[in-house]
């Protein structure tokens, strides 16, 4: 998949909230959480602390979440899905702004 750029980010590129997974963990890898903050550890405390407050962040939540249940072997449980949702939603509100 290729990256795409916050500059580059429209509403039009960013599924639903109400999306399938597939397209989900599809756009998740438009962005690079790992090479944003310059490691794991720090990608992983973004994501771990819910970290919503700017589209890098936010991009870096969904971006971990997919890596997360990529490394499980399964998809997210409701509970994920619904934190998952709201990244989603948060995601398209800052892009929009």
């Amino acid at each position: 998949m290729r990256e795409i750029s916050n500059v580059e980010l429209t509403l039009e590129r960013i599924p639903s909230p109400e999306a399938s997974w597939d397209k989900i963990g599809e756009f998740a890898l438009t962005f690079d959480g790992y090479k944003a903050h310059g490691s794991f550890k720090a990608c992983a405390e973004i994501a771990n602390d819910h970290r919503l407050n700017t589209l890098t962040n936010a991009r870096t939540c969904l971006f971990f979440e997919q890596r997360r249940w990529r490394h499980f072997g399964y998809e997210p449980d409701e509970e994920a899905m619904e934190y998952i949702r709201k990244v989603i939603g948060r995601i398209r509100e800052l892009a929009s702004n």
